[in-house]
């Protein structure tokens, strides 16, 4: 059976094609209509061989609590066949791709159909839903919140606010938060009580210490098996993953609502998955093959370069398909800021050979960018104000040509890192295709392989 699995209607629209267990393809629609967070699946870009459309939420259930929020009701653009719960949908993308089989699921996100975050025991391929929030209570919908008061955009750069977090001390109690509404949004005053004038730097570390806080509290509680699988749009907090200890930790490349489509097909499925990688999306059609050392040249003359080559990456994160790399011995950071057009506080990550991974950083990482370590250099266009990084890790099997190009780096220069981050500006979603990978090259003057 070719399953077609949708997620649609809020945010980050994608849509993922399951046939016996393989994962054929998986995309985010805003990569192809060029539109930053994008929510609806266009039916052109769908491919028309499938047996059945199975969505990432319950319709009907999701505009039931919208109408007793006083929302409007929510439109799809696509007819499905069967609908599975938003948090079920969730706990399955994460499973389905899993390399262990029992478990706990824990998914935190901002909003769901009335649940705003849930557990899943696994005992045996089983699952059983243990504990659940219900809205309006929502660790997320706080976060999104505070990040709105902050002056950015909420469900899109949370993430930008867990980079400032870094700057500032968690001077604010917003434990009050958690008995209140925020999906309508919070006020600088409600979030700061009697204080005067906040520093928005000390703000977006409260509102972090206290997503920690309460993360650490759901797993002590609820999540006893020493497997544990993070999903929903929180598990991108890679800053309070890392403060989770003694579990083994498993969090699918694309945890937040465009992974759910993914997840949806792997739940009608009802089956694990044959997960390889991340490199699920369109396939850079170009007429040359990248030389790793053309673009270790370059990097050496030039500082910066471009990488779209094979298929993209399925998920928020660029992993060396899609990526601006930079010479990290350099102090190259508000260089690289200035082109991507993004705040100059903002860290960048490093994309290391793995065999050298604990020698420059320790701490948690992995080859997805899903945690962050502490690093023991002294390369500061890849470090944090806090000294830490969120590290890339590149195993010697890994499918992308960054392996290639970090090889043939340390050759040249003995260091086996580069910063990476993605082929992109602010605002702007990921390159998808060759043409928009030269239309980059051609705006932003840098050279792209």
């Amino acid at each position: 059976m070719r399953i077609l699995g949708i997620a649609e209607g809020s945010h980050d629209a994608a849509y993922a094609v399951v046939e016996d267990g393989a994962i054929i393809e998986a995309h985010h629609m805003e990569r192809f209509v060029r539109e930053k967070n994008y929510k609806w699946v266009m039916p052109a870009y769908l491919p028309t061989d499938y047996d059945v459309v199975v969505g990432h939420e319950v319709k009907e259930r999701v505009n039931e609590r919208r109408k007793l929020a006083g929302q409007t009701l929510l439109e799809t653009n696509i007819k499905t066949d069967v609908e599975y719960n938003h948090y079920e949908t969730h706990a399955w993308a994460g499973w389905a791709t899993a390399p262990f089989e029992d478990c706990d699921i824990l998914c935190v996100d901002a909003i769901g159909e009335s649940e705003s975050s849930a557990v899943f025991q696994v005992r045996d391929k089983v699952f059983t839903k243990t504990w659940e929030m219900q809205y309006p209570q929502s660790l997320g919908l706080i976060y999104s919140a505070v990040t709105h008061a902050l002056g950015y955009k909420p469900m899109e750069e949370e993430y930008i606010v867990m980079g400032l977090a870094a700057y500032g001390e968690p001077r604010y109690n917003l434990s009050h938060l958690l008995d209140r509404n925020c999906h309508t949004g919070v006020s600088l005053e409600t979030i700061t009580s009697n204080y005067r004038k906040p520093d928005y730097a000390d703000v977006a570390a409260s509102v972090q210490k206290f997503y920690e806080d309460e993360l650490l509290k759901l797993i002590e509680t609820h999540c006893k098996h020493k497997n544990l699988i993070l999903m929903g749009g929180c598990a991108l907090n890679c800053v309070a993953n890392s403060k989770i200890k003694n579990k083994n930790i498993w969090i699918m490349p694309n945890p937040g609502d465009a992974g759910s489509a993914l997840g949806a097909a792997a739940r009608h499925f009802g089956h694990k998955l044959i997960w390889k990688d991340p490199y699920l999306g369109t396939e850079a059609i170009k007429d040359h093959v990248i030389n790793p050392r053309k673009v270790v040249e370059h990097l050496v003359q030039h500082s910066v370069a471009g990488i779209c080559d094979g298929r993209a990456e399925f998920g928020p994160r660029a992993l060396g398909n899609r990526s601006l790399l930079a010479n990290p011995c350099l102090d190259i950071k508000d260089t690289v800021n200035e082109i991507k057009k993004r705040d100059k506080f903002r860290p960048f990550a490093p994309a290391i050979l793995e065999e050298f991974a604990h020698k420059y950083f320790e701490g948690p990482m992995n080859e997805y960018m899903q945690f962050t370590a502490t690093a023991k250099h002294d390369y500061k266009s890849v470090t944090h104000v806090d000294g830490t990084a969120r590290v890339q890790v590149v195993r010697k099997d890994c499918k992308s040509v960054l392996r290639q190009i970090l090889e043939e780096w340390y050759n040249h220069t003995e260091v086996p890192m580069l910063l990476n981050t993605s082929l992109n500006i602010k605002g702007e979603p990921i390159c998808n295709e060759w043409s928009h990978a030269l239309e980059f090259e051609r705006k932003y003057n840098v050279k792209v392989f």
